[in-house]
């Protein structure tokens, strides 16, 4: 498995698996909204095809994962994936690596978790107001719940 940053030519493929996996190509976290496909990160490869993806932002000394994509599970291509943005988060000075999820994503909160990232807040209703900076945003998630609230995650760094 290579782990390498996104180049011009990955962003075609970047921008058609955000909008299969996520609605389009833009999310939306504390209220921002993001253009995932042109925020720098990182493509795993495997035999020279895509697996992954994940995308982050930097800004005032913390780096925000903005998104995380592995297209098989249990292979460790987000593992690999995260260890690269925690790398570059510690590079550029960053004293925290952080993200939001939200409430019904159950596989994601496990999956953090069991990288050191901790619950730091939830920001109950969230969900209401990016619905309208993002339409797509569904209404049932994961396991048939509800999607209303944000869970922010931080893995304090070094």
């Amino acid at each position: 498995m290579e782990i390498r940053k996104i180049k011009k030519i990955d962003r075609e493929w970047a921008r058609k698996l955000l909008e299969e996996h996520w609605g389009s190509p833009t999310i939306v976290s504390k209220g921002k909204l993001h253009r995932v496909d042109f925020l720098p990160g990182f493509v795993a490869l495997e035999n020279g095809e895509p697996q992954g993806l994940l995308t982050y932002h930097i800004e005032n000394s913390e780096c925000e994962l903005v998104s995380l994509n592995a297209l098989k599970s249990g292979h460790g291509i987000g593992t690999k994936l995260v260890e690269s943005v925690r790398k570059t988060a510690l590079e550029t000075s960053c004293n925290r690596l952080w993200l939001i999820t939200t409430n019904d994503n159950s596989p994601a909160l496990t999956f953090y978790q069991k990288h050191g990232f901790e619950i730091v807040a939830i920001h109950r209703g969230a969900i209401e107001a990016s619905r309208k900076l993002k339409p797509e945003i569904p209404i049932i998630g994961h396991g048939g719940i509800p999607i209303q609230d944000e869970i922010e995650m931080e893995k304090v760094l070094p």
